[in-house]
């Protein structure tokens, strides 16, 4: 993957080292086949703006929490806080968007309550993945029951739930296009959770970047949106309606 060099504005990041970003494979957000994605264009751009050197590479997400919290990672990309990974990280929110059970039809349930109170229904996840606050309580709730099955991605999910191992895994917007699929389609429902959309951000190492450094990389996130960069990155992949309702937000720092 690339490298990526230019001159800085004064103003801008310290390019006086070079920097460290790892992408995951996820759907529209990355895809390493294609070397595509929302992720890939907003590096670019990010890197680009910048004017610094940066090395993109491809890992998994539990990876990249471990190397983001000792400081031997710099950024990644489209992540998600809670209090712990606050400790260690920063971020600066590009994207918000609502999170989905996705599960088998034959399952014969339809409320939350009803996977959590089943004792045949197993639920799939991506390892180290968080997501919406009512998502997270299911995880927890089926994972002390030992009732959640841990993937490195997306396609070991699909195909443990094809093959009934898991009847249900949460999903996303970026996950559309293979939840569309007819071969998954026809066997699957689509439930969402009532919680508001979570913001996703640049996700920046406390260790490795000083509080100030942070401040100068969120004043390019926040440039990009304002000056409508990342609508446009988006609308590359979704619909114009829903791109605006992922990247119009009010987040908090």
């Amino acid at each position: 993957m690339s490298c990526i060099a230019g001159i800085a504005q004064a103003s801008g990041p310290d390019c006086s080292r070079p920097y460290t970003l790892a992408l995951h494979d996820h759907g529209l957000l990355y895809s390493a086949d294609t070397d595509t994605g929302i992720d890939k264009d907003f590096a670019d751009e990010l890197i680009r703006r910048s004017g610094c050197k940066v090395g993109v590479s491809l890992m998994s997400r539990a990876r990249i929490w471990q190397l983001i919290e000792s400081g031997a990672l710099d950024f990644s990309l489209s992540g998600i806080a809670d209090p712990e990974r606050r400790r260690f990280a920063s971020f600066a929110w590009y994207f918000s968007n609502k999170y989905y059970l996705l599960v088998r039809k034959d399952a014969g349930m339809r409320q939350l309550g009803e996977f959590e109170r089943s004792e045949t229904f197993r639920l799939g996840v991506i390892r180290s993945f968080r997501y919406s606050e009512s998502a997270n309580r299911l995880v927890d709730k089926l994972s002390a029951a030992n009732r959640v099955t841990q993937a490195g991605g997306l396609d070991p999910l699909y195909q443990a739930l094809l093959a009934n191992r898991i009847q249900g895994m949460i999903m996303e917007p970026f996950d559309y296009p293979a939840v569309e699929e007819k071969h998954i389609r026809d066997v699957t429902a689509i439930i969402e959770f009532n919680d508001p959309p979570v913001p996703h951000g640049l996700i920046m190492s406390n260790k490795a970047l000083p509080s100030a450094e942070r401040d100068k990389w969120r004043s390019l996130v926040d440039e990009m949106r304002a000056d409508g960069t990342i609508r446009r990155i988006f609308e590359k992949y979704f619909s114009s309606s829903l791109a605006a309702s992922m990247v119009n937000f009010q987040a908090a720092p």
